[in-house]
């Protein structure tokens, strides 16, 4: 195996998403592309020269950091050639250079997983249908993958906790980054419980909305197939499935109300030739006889399934059922906040696109709307009043 720092150079250097596999087989191994010159960079024609110019500006010793970093928090680097690397994410066009781990990937190969994705703002249905079809399909053995968002995403991690499965969030950001707080014991529980938290991005690395679409990739990648539970017509959910498409994966998706806007990009999935799924039948059927791991035998009803610890029971309607024709309402009041949201003052009106739904930092707000402190923390103060974002300690917000 080849000393992870030519690994971390290489993807220092080309940043993440790089298609690296091309390079490397010019020049036959990542250390033979760092001890090469600049004129043979320049001979190479699977190098660009916007590569070739961050190239020559890391070197070896820059990787210290982030190796000294990753064993003071028992943080695993896992590399390209490590046998610990996932096989089946080295098959897509453009492989992570390197993986941060913080739990454990043992084992992950002979599990059979399935990704589940869909919107942060879910609806109640939506969160149900991704808490069953997780834990059902943890239950008979499979594992989860997912982003470790709010909404769907860690309503299907939550499933599969609760029926004793493997779950595995793929991060948009780099391990130790303050990344939605509320989500930290989530966190914990699934690499305390034989999952792991995975990332391409180096430790401390902030969130950035343009991380998000590439790190779904690797969700996609790591597994055999993609359910896309809730997805509007632009869903970053549509993004991981067309990923799913590209490495030749299965797509499955919930059939939902061809009224709701909101689920408009998974019926068209499913007008694409996405697989239908039901239960949690569909995603064990498609793989047990390829995987030993998943047993048939464990196979549960929706509705047994519902019946068992499910923590969305009480945001049902009385009947324990949950209609079509009343899931708009679940959204009305995102709704009329984003509408009063766009008649604000000028300075408000910044200071409030540039909040999200994870928590910021004044620093990291005033940064994002180019403010100075005194004008973010009036408008800020004057948000909250009108109740269109909500704070946590440490002078942290969000939009509510």
């Amino acid at each position: 195996m080849t000393d992870k720092r030519y690994w971390l150079w290489l993807q220092m250097c080309l940043g993440e998403g790089a298609k690296f596999v091309e390079i490397l087989e010019d020049f036959g191994s990542v250390e033979k592309l760092y001890e090469s010159n600049i004129l043979e960079w320049k001979m190479s024609p699977a190098l660009s020269r916007r590569q070739i110019e961050k190239l020559t500006k890391c070197t070896l010793e820059d990787t210290q950091i982030i190796i000294d970093e990753c064993e003071k928090n028992q943080w695993s680097i896992i590399t390209f050639d490590d046998e610990r690397y996932p096989k089946r994410l080295k098959e897509i066009a453009n492989p992570p250079a390197v993986l941060f781990v913080d739990g454990t990937l043992d084992g992950f190969e002979s599990l059979a997983p399935i990704a589940i994705v869909g919107t942060r703002k879910a609806s109640t249905y939506a969160l149900k249908a991704a808490h069953i079809m997780a834990k059902g399909f943890a239950l008979c053995g499979g594992a989860v993958v997912s982003g470790g968002a709010l909404g769907v995403d860690s309503a299907a991690h939550k499933g599969a906790l609760e029926a004793g499965g493997k779950t595995y969030a793929v991060l948009g950001c780099g391990l130790g980054a303050r990344y939605l707080d509320e989500n930290e014991e989530l966190r914990n529980r699934i690499k305390t419980s034989g999952g792991a938290l995975i990332t391409e991005y180096p430790p401390k690395t902030s969130a950035t909305k343009f991380n998000f679409p590439m790190r779904n990739r690797i969700i996609s990648g790591l597994s055999l197939g993609t359910l896309v539970v809730e997805a509007g017509e632009k869903s970053g959910s549509l993004i991981t499935a067309n990923y799913a498409a590209e490495q030749n994966r299965d797509i499955f998706a919930i059939p939902a109300s061809i009224f709701d806007s909101n689920f408009l990009g998974t019926n068209l999935l499913i007008d694409d030739g996405a697989i239908v799924a039901t239960s949690p039948a569909v995603l064990v059927n498609a793989y047990a006889e390829r995987y030993e791991t998943l047993s048939t035998d464990k196979l549960l009803t929706v509705k047994e399934l519902a019946e068992i610890g499910d923590k969305y029971k009480s945001n049902t309607p009385k009947n324990d059922q949950i209609a079509f024709d009343s899931m708009p309402q679940d959204r009305v009041k995102r709704v009329q906040i984003s509408g009063r949201a766009l008649d604000l003052p000028q300075n408000e009106k910044a200071v409030y696109e540039a909040l999200e739904e994870e928590l910021l930092g004044i620093e990291a707000i005033a940064e994002k709307a180019n403010m100075n402190f005194s004008e973010v923390l009036s408008s800020l103060t004057l948000l909250e009043m009108k109740g269109l974002i909500t704070s946590a300690s440490g002078k942290r917000y969000k939009i509510r």
